[in-house]
């Protein structure tokens, strides 16, 4: 297990929706029969094929909970850790992040990233001045 996902706890803090891996998966909602959240993964019991399971990571809800720690980093280094969390979980989970989720935290991280730098130049040039 890694850091992101220690930190993000989605087995606890998810709250996920036959709709939202019936739109995920690209089904109907009537196939499903049921959703269980597990520690590491999510299970979901399909009428059609049984058995099937998720990762955490392939869910809309992963992507918007990095980005809501990201948007909570409130200083650049506080920001450079949780940038090399997700690399490290990314690296070893590779396969399990979508490019378009990928390049959206990457976008998400650079707006931080630049507005924290803004509150610093303003801050060291409000101390230059006084």
């Amino acid at each position: 297990m890694t850091t992101l996902f220690q930190s993000l706890k989605p087995a606890q803090k998810f709250r996920i929706s036959i709709g939202d891996i019936a739109r995920m998966l690209r089904i109907p909602q009537h196939l499903i029969v049921r959703v269980e959240c597990w520690a590491y993964v999510v299970f979901v019991h399909r009428r059609d094929v049984g058995g099937q399971f998720i990762s955490y990571r392939k869910l809309e809800q992963w992507k918007n909970a990095v980005a809501c720690q990201i948007q909570k980093c409130s200083d650049i280094p506080q920001l450079q850790k949780l940038r090399l969390d997700i690399i490290k979980d990314y690296r070893k989970h590779k396969k399990q992040y979508t490019k378009e989720s990928r390049q959206f935290l990457r976008q998400i991280r650079l707006q931080r990233w630049n507005t924290l730098r803004q509150k610093l130049a303003i801050a060291n040039n409000s101390s230059t001045i006084a």
